[in-house]
């Protein structure tokens, strides 16, 4: 299994998310918390980033693989809702060659709430 990285944007809101000035963690944040606490599959790296410019779209991921694979950005994630979704997702897209995952063996978030789809840089 190629190396994989799963990056999550720790600064994004979602619509009647936390307000600045609160002590409470940003959505996107939370997100983080919550792929932290699970076991991800080996050669995966969960990565942190302040912004992926998704702002519009709530919680945002990439799936990136390198130079070979497809990088993929995800958006309108709810922490408590989608976790399990997304480690399915980066699973398929892990044990791919190129990062291309059947549709239907995506997860619903995955086929839905796709922003980018980004070509590999070879």
């Amino acid at each position: 299994m190629a190396t994989v990285t799963l990056t999550v944007c720790t600064t994004c809101r979602s619509i009647g998310g936390s307000e600045p000035g609160t002590d409470e963690p940003r959505p996107g944040t939370r997100l983080l918390q919550a792929l932290e606490g699970r076991a991800l599959p080996e050669g995966v790296t969960l990565q942190p980033v302040e912004c992926l410019s998704a702002c519009s779209r709530g919680c945002s991921i990439a799936l990136s693989g390198g130079p070979a694979r497809w990088t993929y950005v995800y958006g309108d994630l709810d922490p408590a809702q989608h976790v399990d979704d997304i480690v399915a997702g980066v699973t398929a897209y892990a044990a791919t060659d190129d990062g291309l995952v059947p549709w239907r063996e995506r997860p619903t978030v995955f086929r839905k709430q796709s922003i980018a789809r980004v070509p590999p840089q070879e």
